[in-house]
């Protein structure tokens, strides 16, 4: 139950070989064709590239398919069912790999492992209603339409839903243009937060320990019923992010109408790793029931868990779907390549660069991102080179015996923060929306960290001045975060030779050490002394002492008084 979504050419081609059958030997390289070829560009592509791959992944959508499970009854044998399975598995893979090189196509990694498909299978043959569960910063990315078909093959009862989870990271407005083309596109959805379900479930546990320690008369009005009623009044029922009762609900009105009284309304859970399926899953029966894990698929079988006497729920392990990607870096964004196996960074950190307003950067990491100027060749947004170079200085970051800032783990870093959204970023539906204007909302105070948020206040109102209400920062607008330039400027004016403002010194920085003990009236003793006194005269320290008892101090040197033999005195240094 290995999961397999990327593979070598060498690899790819030998378990093709192993799923058909076949023995082979190689005489020459000349006689083994290679029937997949990944195109290796950790680069982005110019516009015109874009549009050119875009136009080719939809005029081949169509062919995006997912495997179908052979037809087969009780008189099937299992031995006869398997090599049905594997004939029809090997078919798919090999129409993948005529497209991926025939249309010069990149695809995504999808799942290359049987065993994990016939899960799906499973699940599929049993589910009255198939959810897919994808990310709402893109969820088309995630959604396979096949799929969707395939369900309807197997039963035309069986109804589709796409369950667009991590919706609290879209604006009102984002959900709204998503609403408007999902429902002219014809696909059943609904806008769902795993993550604002959790928060609901437990904020409810706390409020009954409240309840139960203080009586219910002395319970305060419930805060999370008037968020509740507040966020009804904004969202209608296209753009509402529907709680755990209400996606309940949904799932029961899913019923089949011929279904018998004792039927159990089978709820099948489908979608990439990472998207929220176990998570969405723990807010619905609103107890740790399913393991939640950060590492690409976790859950291996499917899972079937009671959420009530009506409803079972069918998780189906995290499985990639093949789709079209222009670059791999566009993989890398969206979480589906693994950022700790990355080798080439600059692509990914280049798109990052791209998306995320120069200044939001600036002010969440409260650093200055320095870039070419416009007289040399820049263009005033930033290259992922100097995104990584700057957050590189900025942590210390350097390569070991070269004191050179280390991109290689600034990028891991600031992929990651990209990834789990702390820089934001959502994709507009397709069609003529620009990507920057969709996103303007997302770059103010309100979304930005809450100590990065207090460090801009503080900054940007260094005396102090705003009210008891809060930030005096117009939430519309995110404003620079403060540069440096200014400083420098002031550096640059006061140590000036002859400026007017310029700074002036009239004794050495280094004078109330040198001058001490001799005009604040206070002598010097001890340590100090010698230390004075040994560097006045070039001595060492050790050998100067200072005038005590019965020795005498002259100028600096210790003299003891002795007699030698005949009564002369002597001087012993």
């Amino acid at each position: 139950m290995r999961s397999i979504t990327e593979q070598g050419a060498l690899d790819e081609f030998l378990s093709t070989a192993e799923l058909a059958g076949t023995d082979f030997t190689a005489q020459k390289m000349n006689n083994i064709k290679i029937i997949h070829t990944d195109q290796v560009n950790p680069y982005l592509l110019s516009p015109d590239e874009q549009s050119a791959a875009l136009r080719k992944h939809k005029d081949n959508k169509e062919k995006l398919e997912v495997p179908r499970r052979p037809p087969w009854d009780s008189s099937t044998t299992p031995n006869e069912l398997e090599t049905l399975e594997r004939q029809s598995f090997l078919g798919w893979r090999r129409k993948l790999a005529e497209l991926q090189e025939n249309k010069d196509l990149l695809m995504t990694p999808f799942e290359r492992n049987l065993e994990v498909w016939r899960q799906l299978w499973r699940v599929i043959e049993r589910s009255d209603l198939v959810v897919q569960i994808v990310d709402a910063r893109n969820p088309l990315l995630f959604r396979s339409e096949d799929l969707e078909v395939y369900v309807k093959e197997i039963d035309s009862r069986k109804e589709n839903l796409l369950l667009i989870n991590k919706a609290d990271l879209m604006t009102h407005n984002q959900r709204r243009a998503w609403a408007d083309y999902l429902k002219g596109a014809k696909i059943s959805y609904k806008f769902f937060s795993a993550q604002l379900a959790k928060e609901l479930n437990e904020s409810r546990q706390l409020e009954d320990e409240i309840v139960g320690d203080a009586g219910e008369d002395d319970h305060p009005r419930d805060v999370d019923a008037a968020e509740e009623e507040k966020q009804a009044a904004i969202d209608d029922a296209d753009t509402r992010i529907l709680t755990v009762e209400e996606l309940e609900d949904l799932f029961l009105r899913q019923a089949p109408g011929s279904a018998g009284s004792g039927h159990k309304l089978h709820i099948g859970l489908v979608g990439y790793p990472n998207v929220g399926k176990s998570s969405t899953i723990n807010a619905l029966i609103g107890a740790k029931k399913v393991s939640v894990s950060s590492t690409p698929g976790k859950t291996k079988h499917f899972q079937t868990i009671n959420l009530s006497d009506e409803v079972v729920l069918c998780d189906c392990p995290g499985l990639v779907f093949p789709n079209f990607a222009t670059t791999k870096a566009e993989l890398v964004c969206n979480g589906i390549l693994p950022i700790d196996q990355l080798r080439e960074y600059t692509g990914p950190a280049t798109i990052v660069a791209q998306r995320i307003p120069r200044s939001f950067m600036e002010a969440v990491y409260g650093i200055q991102i320095r870039t070419r100027p416009l007289e040399e060749g820049g263009t005033g947004v930033p290259t992922g080179e100097e995104l990584l170079v700057s957050y590189a200085r900025a942590r210390g970051f350097t390569k070991a015996g070269f004191g050179q800032p280390d991109e290689s783990r600034a990028a891991r870093y600031v992929l990651k923060d990209y990834v789990s959204g702390k820089l934001l970023y959502c994709e507009p539906p397709p069609g003529e929306i620009d990507g920057h204007e969709f996103n303007r909302e997302l770059y103010n105070t309100q979304h930005l960290p809450e100590r990065r948020r207090l460090a801009l206040a503080a900054a940007t109102d260094p005396m102090g001045t705003e009210d008891d209400g809060g930030i005096s920062v117009a939430d519309s607008e995110l404003p620079p975060f403060p540069a440096g330039s200014k400083a420098r400027e002031l550096d640059k004016n006061f140590f000036a030779h002859g400026a007017r403002n310029a700074g002036h010194l009239s004794m050495p920085f280094n004078h109330k050490y040198t001058e001490q003990g001799r005009e604040s009236g206070k002598p010097l003793s001890g340590r100090k002394a010698r230390t004075m006194v040994a560097l006045e005269k070039g001595l060492d320290p050790k050998d100067v002492q200072l005038l005590s008892g019965k020795k005498h101090f002259k100028g600096g040197v210790k003299t003891r008084k002795g007699k030698k033999a005949g009564g002369q005195a002597d001087d012993d240094y």
